[in-house]
C-alpha cells in the first residue's frame, strides 16, 4: 500500500511542478495593473499638493489629473477621437 501511496505523491507533484511555471497574466490583466498604478500614483500626487498647503483643491485635482492622463499611452490627447481608418490595399 505504500508504494501506491509514493507513488501517487510522485505523480501529484510532477503535476504541480508543470502547473507552477505556467503564466496566468494575459495583457488585459497587466493593462489593468498598470492602471492600477497610476491611479496610485495620481493619488500620491494629490495627497502631496494637499499636504503643502501652497496650492488650492482645484489646483490638486488638476494635478491629479494630469498625473492620470500622462499614464495613458498618449497622454490623453485623443480621448474621445475615432479610430483611424485601415488603409486600402
Amino acid at each position: 500500500m505504500s508504494f501506491w501511496r509514493g507513488v501517487g505523491v510522485l505523480a501529484a507533484l510532477v503535476v504541480l511542478a508543470g502547473i507552477a511555471p505556467a503564466s496566468a497574466q494575459t495583457q488585459g490583466m497587466e493593462r489593468r495593473g498598470e492602471r492600477r498604478g497610476h491611479r496610485a500614483g495620481a493619488r500620491a500626487a494629490k495627497q502631496a499638493c494637499k499636504a503643502g498647503d501652497e496650492k488650492s483643491r482645484a489646483e490638486c485635482r488638476q494635478v491629479k489629473r494630469e498625473a492620470k492622463q500622462a499614464g495613458r499611452k498618449d497622454g490623453g490627447s485623443n480621448v474621445n477621437a475615432a479610430p483611424a481608418p485601415k488603409p486600402a490595399e
